[in-house]
């Protein structure tokens, strides 16, 4: 699974591929989330609160990347970095 962005032990990573709403996945220690992109929203899974604020202002700042993200996925491409949370 291309990781594409990690901040302060977040790695956020997508599949190719991928069927159903754009989303990507979140691991954080032991927890693991799924993210919804449009809106932006917790789909699956659990993290600690914090976790879950960082990764949900970094999914705003960077939700037309994430976008076209998915859209490279879903075309069978790897999916670009994106920038960090900072």
């Amino acid at each position: 699974m291309p990781v594409i962005s990690t901040f302060y032990g977040i790695a956020i990573m997508m599949f190719y591929a991928e069927h159903g709403v754009p989303h990507f996945h979140v691991r954080y220690a032991e927890h693991q989330l799924v993210m919804g992109i449009d809106p932006i929203q917790v789909l699956a899974g659990e993290a600690p609160t914090r976790v879950v604020s960082m990764v949900t202002e970094w999914a705003e700042l960077h939700r037309q990347e994430l976008l076209s993200n998915w859209e490279r996925c879903r075309d069978g491409q790897p999916p670009l970095r994106v920038a960090p949370l900072e």
